[in-house]
C-alpha cells in the first residue's frame, strides 16, 4: 500500500503548530521592565511584532510603538553646523595703482644784473626761492657788502657797487675782460628753532666786457638727486601716519619734496571690533634721523594737539577742517635742519583714539588746534577748546593732568625718510618783473 503526498503535508503541519517560538527579550521605551514576547501559530505572524535594531544609531527600535520611532528620528536628526568662529583682523585695503610724477621745481628768476661801465647794477626779490618765505635782508650779501636799497612795495633788495669793489674777481682773455661777483644768501634758523625753510644760496654774477661790450649772464643749478621711501606703522588699533597725494585721495608714491612745498599727512585708525572711534595727533617731533629722541629734533605737534609751527615760524602749517572722524589731515610746510649734511627728515608722532562722543567731542587734551591770522582755532567744532594752547593744556589748580573720560588707546607711529630739496635763485639780464 502506497502512502501518497497528501498525508505527509497534513503531519508536518501538525508538527509546526504543536512547537512553541521562543522569542528574545526587548524593552520598550515606554516600559520600565522587560518584556517576554511568546506566541504560536505561524512564523510570519510573530517575526512581525519583533523589535528591529537601526543601523545608524543601534537603538532597538519597535515599529508599533511610536515613542520609540520618536527616539530614532531625534537620533537620526541634522546636526547644526558651527558658524562662530574668532574675529580676523581687517585687511588693510588695497591701493589701486596711483600715477604720480613728483613735480621738479621751477627756476625761479629772482635774481636781475644790469652791468654799466664802471659798476654792476643787481635787482634780488625778497622771496628769494619763489616760496612765499621773505629773506632776511641781513642774511644776504653782494661779496660781502650789504643792500644799498630796498624796493618796499614789489619786495626788491638792491645793490650797487664798482667794478673793483665788493670782492670781485677779474679775469682776462685775448677777447674781453671778465668781472666776477658772488651773491650769496646765508639760511637762518627760524624763531630760534633748529630748522630751516630756506636753503643758503650762492649766485654767480659775471659782468663781460668784450669790444661791443655786450653782457652775459649765466645760471648755476644744484642736480636734484631723487629718493623714495614709505613706511607706515601699525599698533593694537592699527594706527597708521601716511603721506597724502595733493586731492587727498591716494598714499603718495614718492617721499620728495622741495623747501615751501606743504607734506600732506593723514593720520587713521582702523576700527576693528570698537566702537566709532575719533583719532588725535597729541604731538610730533622731527628728527634728522629714524630715533625720535635725536638732536637735533623739532617739536612742532606739541600741548596736546597744538600744531605750534606756524605760530614760531610764521608758516602755512595747519590741520585740516576734519571730515570723518577715524582721520585727521594736517599740512607740514616743508623744512630742512640747520648744519646738517643730509636733506632727510623723519617724524614721529603720538596718537590716540577715544570713542566718538556726541555730547563731548573735543577738550582740552583731545584737540587739533591750528595758528592761523593770529589765533588758534580747531579742526572739529569748538574754538574754546584751543584757548590753552599759549599755556598749559590739560592742568588743573593743582598741576596734575584731567582725567581721561572713558577708554583711550595710544601709540607713536613714525614715517620717513622724507627728502627736502632746495630750490635754486636764477639771474637774468634786466630787471626783476
Amino acid at each position: 500500500m502506497e502512502l501518497k503526498p497528501v498525508g505527509l503535508g497534513v503531519l508536518l503541519f501538525v508538527l509546526l503548530g504543536s512547537c512553541s517560538a521562543q522569542l528574545p527579550k526587548w524593552r520598550s521605551p515606554s516600559l520600565g521592565q522587560p518584556q517576554q514576547i511568546t506566541g504560536r501559530g505561524p512564523v510570519q505572524q510573530v517575526g512581525a511584532r519583533l523589535p528591529l535594531q537601526d543601523p545608524v544609531s543601534g537603538v532597538l527600535v519597535n515599529p508599533e510603538d511610536p515613542l520609540s520611532v520618536q527616539l530614532k528620528q531625534v537620533m537620526q536628526g541634522p546636526v547644526k553646523k558651527l558658524t562662530w568662529h574668532f574675529p580676523q583682523a581687517p585687511e588693510k585695503p588695497k591701493q589701486p595703482e596711483v600715477y604720480f610724477e613728483p613735480r621738479q621745481p621751477v627756476s625761479v628768476v629772482s635774481v636781475a644784473a644790469d652791468c654799466g661801465e664802471n659798476s654792476v647794477y643787481v635787482e634780488v626779490k625778497k622771496d628769494l626761492f619763489g616760496t612765499g618765505e621773505l629773506i632776511n635782508p641781513s642774511a644776504l650779501s653782494l661779496g660781502g657788502c650789504t643792500a644799498t636799497g630796498e624796493d618796499s612795495a614789489a619786495q626788491v633788495l638792491i645793490f650797487e657797487a664798482e667794478l673793483q669793489l665788493c670782492n670781485s674777481v677779474l679775469t682776462t682773455t685775448a677777447d674781453e675782460l671778465v668781472y666776477s661777483f658772488i651773491l650769496q644768501y646765508a639760511s637762518e634758523p627760524l624763531g630760534g628753532m633748529p630748522i630751516l625753510r630756506t636753503g643758503g644760496a650762492t649766485v654767480a654774477i659775471e659782468c663781460h666786457y668784450p669790444r661791443l661790450h655786450n653782457v652775459s649772464s649765466n645760471a648755476l643749478l644744484p642736480a636734484w638727486i631723487p629718493y623714495a621711501s614709505t613706511v607706515t606703522a601699525e599698533e593694537r588699533l592699527v594706527f597708521s601716519l601716511r603721506l597724502m597725494t595733493d586731492d587727498w585721495q591716494y598714499e603718495r608714491p614718492s617721499n620728495q619734496y622741495f623747501l615751501g612745498d606743504l607734506i600732506n599727512i593723514e593720520a587713521s585708525v582702523m576700527q576693528y571690533n570698537h566702537v566709532p572711534l575719533r583719532i588725535f595727533v597729541d604731538s610730533c617731533v622731527a628728527t634728522a634721523a629714524p630715533d625720535a629722541n635725536a638732536v637735533p629734533r623739532y617739536s612742532f605737534i606739541e600741548n596736546y594737539g597744538c600744531l605750534v609751527d606756524a605760530k614760531l615760524t610764521g608758516s602755512t602749517s595747519r590741520f585740516l577742517p576734519r571730515v570723518q572722524a577715524d582721520k585727521l589731515q594736517f599740512q607740514l610746510e616743508a623744512f630742512v635742519f640747520q648744519q646738517q649734511g643730509s636733506n632727510l627728515i623723519y617724524l614721529t608722532c603720538f596718537l590716540k583714539a577715544t570713542p566718538v562722543s556726541a555730547s563731548a567731542p573735543t577738550d582740552a587734551v583731545h584737540k587739533a588746534c591750528s595758528f592761523t591770522a593770529n589765533r588758534w582755532t580747531t579742526a572739529d567744532d569748538d574754538d574754546r577748546v584751543c584757548g590753552c594752547c599759549d599755556t598749559s593744556c590739560g592742568l588743573r589748580d593743582g598741576g596734575s593732568a584731567s582725567p581721561v573720560a572713558g577708554p583711550q588707546w595710544e601709540g607713536n607711529i613714525s614715517v620717513g625718510p622724507v627728502w627736502i630739496g632746495e630750490k635754486s635763485p636764477v639771474w637774468q639780464r634786466g630787471g626783476v618783473n
